[in-house]
């Protein structure tokens, strides 16, 4: 019996140690997914830390950027891995919750079951142990008063047999083996009802209390055994839920990359830098092989010496020898064309408003490729330093841009005067409507102190209205829409005058020449002799530049920068030559007089027949 006692006190230590594993590696499990969840809050830090570094700042260049179809896509790479981050956000919640949380309250009342399980069959354990001492400790007893019975019984019959013992000791030897009779039946019947109680003890202990234990220990296992299977699933449902999400996120980047188009972006660059011009024609072929030989020119150098002129001046009126670079090909006449914007025309069409334009010193003539280096090389020059001082970013008009720069910048101005007059638009009828509420319920507020800002806005409406209307002006004019000012447009032309007149005249000073220069300089330059070769010759037998078409002065302008012509305003003259965007435009008044007269000037009528029209 005590063999079955070691075995089952074995099979309750086998039995703690195998629910202690089980709760170890409950707990290896609850540590490997926080781990996980670890891992996913750090890898969507992470991306979230990518895709914000690479977002475009606010304010900056990369924004301008982000107008192409490729750059576009990847911005909404960069926000699909955003919420592709969130994801694993959402998987590191929901582990944290539906496993890690879950498993580690079930893990202590885990372990106080097993406590209670374990206590219990401690107990009856113990139980059945002591039982089982009393029932030994009956049983000896009971052979103990059996051994004693049987010696009292011996020395009763010794003692009757001795014929030398007195009666009185042989009555005493008997009662007192009749007294140990008596306690070896006592004995007996205690030890028998012992061991009937321990029988049933023991019964119930086998049959009823250990499988009971071992029972609630074996489904407290199978329960741990489930529940790990569960949280087990739980990790993959955790997974599975987001992976329709996640594969949302990849088809939007698929979708964002399968919307980039080659084309639109090679168009917006296109657009971007568009200048407008046109390409220069073809250099004319010169003939060196006749030796140049040097003659005096009787219409130049002799008249000017008979004048008492030491120098001829380089007229727009003069002949073409007296003004060499002008040819009739593209590349010459971008070459000799004025490099400044021409003047805004008068305010009215009083010969006396008219401007003549900004004064330029008589320059040297430089040879032909030190001017097409010049031309290829040439970037947009400030027209006031004093302007460049204040912060000043170029005329108003933009005309130092080339035409399809400055139509883009013009129309940008309009898009942005309109969004301020629909603003200015809306707080009127705001204050409209709130003065029509007060006046409808005085108690409310003073109608009247809405009236002054109304007013305001209604001025700064305006303002804004003229604005527009004068950029809308330019904008006409490079788009061609208006192929002469109208007397609206000298109005704005006007109005832009009288508010830039300080401007023009604090940069009278520091305009360029037509060829380029400066006439901060006029007083340290001097003019050229030009004497009279054949290399002059050579152009005075050019054939002139036909004519395009014709055009009717609308103002007088007097054209004293070199390359430029007078006109009087009504006349109407020939066109060799229309505007390429720089805003002049080359005319002829005969065959000795021609140059070039601002566009704005005149009113030009193009020949739709004539060869290059």
């Amino acid at each position: 019996l005590k063999y079955f006692f070691d075995s089952l006190q074995d099979q309750f230590d086998n039995l703690e140690k195998h629910t202690q594993w089980g709760i170890d590696v409950l707990e290896k499990y609850i540590k490997f997914v926080k781990e996980r969840t670890e891992i996913e809050l750090s890898y969507a830090k992470q991306l979230r830390n990518l895709s914000k570094k690479y977002q475009p700042k606010k304010n900056s260049k990369e924004e301008e950027e982000y107008r192409y179809t490729s750059t576009r896509a990847f911005l909404a790479t960069l926000n699909e891995m955003n919420d592709y981050a969130g994801q694993h956000e959402v998987i590191s919640e929901n582990m944290t919750s539906l496993i890690t949380g879950e498993l580690t309250r079930y893990v202590q009342e885990l372990k106080q079951e097993r406590k209670s399980h374990f206590h219990d069959g401690r107990k009856a354990q113990q139980h059945i142990e002591t039982c089982w001492k009393q029932l030994e400790a009956s049983k000896r007893r009971f052979e103990r008063d059996c051994k004693e019975a049987d010696r009292a019984q011996q020395y009763f019959e010794k003692m009757d047999a001795d014929i030398n013992v007195t009666k009185a000791d042989v009555e005493k030897a008997r009662q007192q083996a009749q007294l140990r009779h008596q306690m070896a039946e006592d004995s007996k019947a205690e030890y028998s009802s012992t061991l009937q109680k321990f029988n049933s003890e023991q019964h119930d202990h086998y049959y009823t209390h250990i499988p009971n234990i071992f029972q609630k220990i074996q489904e407290m296992e199978e329960r741990r055994i489930v529940r790990i299977g569960e949280s087990m699933k739980t990790f993959a449902d955790v997974d599975r839920q987001v992976i329709p999400i996640i594969g949302k996120c990849l088809d939007e980047i698929t979708k964002a990359a399968e919307s980039i188009d080659h084309k639109n972006d090679s168009q917006l660059v296109i657009e971007a830098f568009k200048s407008g011009f046109e390409p220069p024609g073809d250099v004319d072929f010169e003939d060196f092989t006749q030796p140049m030989k040097r003659t005096v020119s009787e219409s130049s150098l002799s008249n000017s010496r008979g004048d008492g002129k030491s120098e001829p001046k380089f007229g727009g009126k003069s002949k073409g020898k007296l003004w060499p670079f002008i040819k009739k090909n593209k590349l010459m006449s971008l070459l000799t064309s004025p490099h400044q914007p021409p003047p805004p025309p008068p305010a009215s069409a009083s010969p006396s408003a008219v401007p003549n334009g900004p004064q330029s010193p008589k320059q040297q003539k430089e040879p032909l490729s030190h001017r097409f280096n010049e031309f290829m090389t040439s970037k947009p020059k400030i027209h006031c330093f004093r302007s460049l001082k204040r912060g000043g970013a170029g005329p108003e008009d933009f005309s130092n841009l080339p035409p399809e720069q400055r139509r883009k910048k013009l129309q940008q101005k309009v898009d942005e005067l309109n969004k301020d007059i629909q603003k200015e638009m809306d707080q009127r009828d705001a204050l409209t409507k709130m003065k029509d509420v007060y006046i409808k319920n005085p108690q409310m507020g003073d109608a009247a102190s809405v009236d002054h800002r109304l007013a305001e806005l209604g001025q700064n409406i305006e303002k804004l209205r003229l604005e527009v209307q004068k950029f809308e002006g330019w904008l006409a004019e490079v788009e061609g829409r208006l192929p002469a000012r109208t007397e609206q447009a000298r109005r704005q032309s006007g109005l832009y005058e009288a508010q830039n007149t300080s401007a023009v005249n604090s940069c009278a000073q520091d305009r360029e020449s037509p060829d380029g220069s400066y006439t901060e300089e006029q007083s340290q330059e001097t003019e050229m002799k030009v004497p009279a070769t054949d290399f002059d010759d050579e152009f005075d037998d050019e054939e002139p530049l036909p004519t395009i078409g014709t055009c009717k002065a609308l103002y007088t302008f007097e054209g004293q920068n070199e390359g430029t012509i007078s006109v009087a305003e009504g006349e109407m003259l020939y066109v060799i030559e229309e505007d390429k965007g720089d805003g002049w435009t080359r005319i002829r008044r005969n065959e000795d007089e021609e140059g070039y007269v601002p566009t704005s000037y005149v009113e030009v009528y193009l020949d739709k027949n004539a060869k290059g029209a």
